[in-house]
């Protein structure tokens, strides 16, 4: 739970108003079936694209908005968040309202051109329930011997290795290049095969017999658990877009493969989260959109918040719609519960040996 007493410090109708929304996003939150967490239960892992969080765009966000993130975000356990800008100050804010044993992880700002827009991305977690287990690494493909100029990426995904219950697990964070809103941008598809299919080369050596000097290959341990994640820029689960994930051999959860879009709109996939799954991590029937706007920032709270709304560098005021996008996000957040506490399995494999 985040630390509302810093709530206090505000003016009573700021106070009045932000306590208000919270109890709504709170109830919206349970209705949405988030499962509480616990310490040593199933780990609930998300993840979202706050919007330019936090570029000072039409003078920045609110208090508001601040506790209603952190609010959110203290329902999971583990975060992949695109979008963080060079400025560290908003995430920073948001991990004083949830407490110290939250960290985050982030990368060095992607340079502004090519569509990189001058963004980090972030892991963030509840050290209680996961802990970082020391892997991070920005993804720059190798030289290849067929492609005389190999693609890179416009926002170099960003993986670390994470532990949690009896799981180890390796996450790569993305924030794929958009280009034209067309479904099939040819850059934003090379992006995808690329690095889907590098991963997955990744992983089958893993998982391959290590040759030693003529006695029979030692057979290495199960692969640690591989998670891509992030703002894939997909509009369409039938696209070629998302295929290429798949066909790499990453599978979508279940739980995630009959469900709405991530956007306002409910109507694109551009955020997905898929498996290359390792030992001891399982899916659960728990998981999907959890939608916010139903609690905060609603239409009829326009009257409310529409004397706060400052003005572009042109001074044409946004439309309230444009405006709350970067309060909150134009993003909802995806999610997924996965099981990693193997316990029992573990005791009655002893029992039966």
């Amino acid at each position: 739970m985040p630390y509302y007493a810093s709530l206090r410090r505000e003016t009573p109708d700021v106070r009045k108003r932000v306590a208000e929304g919270l109890l709504r996003l709170r109830k919206s939150i349970a209705d949405q079936k988030v499962p509480l967490r616990t310490v040593s239960g199933d780990v609930l892992i998300a993840s979202w694209n706050i919007r330019e969080f936090d570029s000072r765009k039409y003078g920045g966000r609110l208090v508001d908005a601040f506790y209603y993130i952190a609010e959110i975000l203290s329902h999971f356990d583990l975060i992949a968040i695109q979008e963080v800008r060079g400025d560290l100050s908003a995430l920073d804010r948001v991990q004083s309202l949830l407490g110290s044993w939250w960290k985050y992880v982030v990368t060095d700002v992607t340079d502004a051109g090519l569509g990189g827009n001058g963004e980090r991305m972030a892991f963030l977690y509840d050290s209680r329930k996961v802990t970082f287990g020391g892997l991070a690494g920005e993804i720059v493909l190798p030289p290849s011997k067929i492609d005389t100029e190999v693609l890179q990426f416009a926002r170099t995904p960003f993986v670390c290795g994470f532990k949690s219950g009896w799981a180890k697990i390796d996450l790569c964070t993305v924030h794929i290049y958009y280009g034209d809103g067309v479904p099939l941008d040819p850059r934003r598809l090379a992006e995808i095969e690329k690095l889907a299919d590098f991963l997955a080369k990744r992983a089958k050596k893993a998982a391959q017999p290590k040759p030693t000097d003529g006695k029979p290959a030692i057979k290495p341990p199960e692969p640690d658990t591989l998670i891509l994640l992030g703002d894939f820029n997909i509009f369409d689960t039938k696209d070629a877009t998302l295929k290429a994930i798949t066909d790499a051999g990453f599978k979508i959860p279940m739980v995630l493969t009959d469900r709405k879009g991530s956007n306002l709109g409910r109507d694109k996939f551009y955020d997905q989260i898929a498996i290359w799954r390792g030992k001891r991590f399982d899916e659960t029937d728990r998981g999907g959109v959890l939608d916010f706007y139903d609690a905060v920032f609603r239409a009829e709270d326009e009257a409310v918040y529409g004397p706060l709304i400052n003005p572009a560098k042109s001074g044409k005021p946004p439309t309230y719609k444009d405006w709350k996008t970067y309060q909150m996000s134009d993003h909802l957040v995806l999610w997924a519960a996965f099981k990693v506490d193997f316990a029992e399995t573990y005791l009655a494999d002893l029992a039966t040996e």
